[in-house]
């Protein structure tokens, strides 16, 4: 009997590997939905041009993300979080010079997840399934974004005017965003966000 089951393979240890692929599947299915969001759109992003992109089956996307829907809400959401964790991840020790969260919090609406997120917003605007997701998603990610940047650039909320100037900082940096898609508006970024980074000075100190 021993002999016999020494030949057996255990079932939790196939079972660790299957959960590893299928991790690693999804995250590339996350990233490539993004990706092709950004560069193609949402009339151009099915599920099959994802699958491709991931260079996996479009059964095996299917599998985790049974609808389009499931796929591009879940990839704009994993991308927020990965982007906030990197932001948390350039200030470990809390708030520090301003210009440079300001640097990065404008950073942080100019890259691929604002183009992606974008791209969502406006197909949610005629989806009625996929609207009150996006709109959800949205509500979120943006409390957690106002939330870092309370923290890193030292804000008291307590102090009248200071959560206005917070968020009107962030609707600016949107603005950026929205502007860096049609042309490389790097110069003239580089003076308002010199020009925020002396604003919030002024206001949070």
């Amino acid at each position: 009997m021993g002999a016999v089951n020494a030949g057996l393979a255990d079932p939790k240890q196939d079972r660790a590997p299957k959960q590893d692929r299928s991790r690693a599947t999804r995250q590339r299915l996350l990233e490539a939905a993004v990706a092709c969001l950004a560069e193609h759109g949402w009339a151009g992003s099915t599920v099959s041009v994802v699958a491709e992109c991931a260079g996996v089956s479009r059964g095996a996307a299917q599998h985790h993300f049974p609808t389009r829907e499931d796929l591009f809400t879940a990839a704009v959401e994993y991308v927020a979080e990965q982007r906030s964790t990197a932001l948390r991840d350039l200030f470990p020790d809390g708030p520090t010079d301003r210009r440079a969260v300001v640097r990065a919090l404008v950073d942080l609406y100019t890259g691929p997840l604002f183009r992606a997120a974008l791209h969502l917003w406006v197909a949610a605007s005629n989806e009625v399934q996929l609207r009150p997701r996006v709109t959800e998603l949205e509500a979120r990610v943006g409390r957690e974004t106002h939330h870092i940047a309370v923290e890193v650039l030292g804000a008291d909320e307590s102090r009248p005017g200071v959560r206005e100037t917070v968020q009107g900082f962030l609707d600016m940096a949107r603005g950026l965003g929205l502007a860096n898609l049609l042309t490389d508006d790097a110069t003239r970024r580089e003076r308002i966000v010199a020009q925020w980074a002396e604003i919030l000075d002024d206001v949070l100190d």
